[in-house]
């Protein structure tokens, strides 16, 4: 009666991962015959376990990856200009830590919007909260919120991630709106959250595309001077099989 009157309170407290360690423990015989702190340690550690995976679920919800890719899936045969040490050291994730900023370019197809991907993937495994836009999409969500009287909330929401993906940069030229509104979000981020920017443009066309010059200047000021450059090359990863287009890494 005691046992069950636990187990009864542990799934009341939400106690999931000590109530599923509790039962292994009353199942296994091996598990019975450990001392109470290797037992009481196991039942910890389960519920550690729990928690953990439940809170990276919840980053990886709240970041709304573009894919759903892992930077040990990257395709380091082929040559696409950035080695796997580069990649293995940028999945440490120092340079969110420090602030810092990671721009990729490249042709269509050759796996930058993969690797920004997973690099905000590896960044919610460590920890890190993350959140994913196309341009376009971010610019619209932005629109919607200054006609609802919320785009100051959505500005903030945003500068809270520890890590910002904008993909699709520079398709197209940037209207006056848009011109400030990334502004803001940049000048939010500067020196305190991280940035990836994925874009086929090469940097050195990105103060045209912005318009402005005086805004150029600030914005690229901001996201350039601590900022790592990864060029991706070679032949698109695309290929048609069957009539479907794939996006491989």
């Amino acid at each position: 009666m005691l046992i069950n009157e636990t187990k009864d309170k542990m799934s009341r407290m939400k106690l999931r991962g000590m109530l599923d360690a509790l039962e292994e423990q009353l199942l296994n015989k091996d598990l019975q015959s450990l001392d109470f702190e290797e037992r009481l340690g196991f039942l910890i550690e389960k519920e550690f376990l729990q928690r953990e995976n439940q809170r990276l679920a919840s980053r990886l919800k709240q970041a709304r990856l573009g894919q759903a890719a892992i930077l040990e899936n990257f395709d380091f045969k082929k040559n696409r200009g950035i080695t796997k040490s580069q990649i293995l050291s940028f999945g440490q994730c120092d340079w969110i830590r420090e602030k810092k900023n990671i721009i990729i370019t490249g042709a269509t197809g050759t796996g930058k919007t993969f690797l920004a991907n997973a690099l905000a993937q590896k960044a919610c495994r460590e920890g890190f909260t993350a959140q994913y836009f196309r341009l376009g999409r971010l610019f619209d969500e932005l629109l919607a919120a200054t006609g609802d009287g919320t785009y100051i909330k959505v500005l903030e929401k945003i500068a809270k991630k520890n890590l910002l993906v904008i993909d699709d940069w520079g398709l197209n030229s940037l209207d006056d709106k848009q011109r400030k509104d990334f502004f803001e979000i940049v000048e939010d981020r500067f020196d305190k959250q991280s940035l990836i920017i994925v874009s086929q443009i090469p940097v050195d066309k990105w103060y045209e595309l912005i318009g402005d010059s005086t805004l150029a200047d600030a914005i690229l000021d901001r996201v350039l001077h601590a900022s790592y450059k990864i060029q991706l090359k070679g032949a698109s990863m695309r290929k048609n099989l069957k009539g479907v287009e794939h996006d491989l890494p």
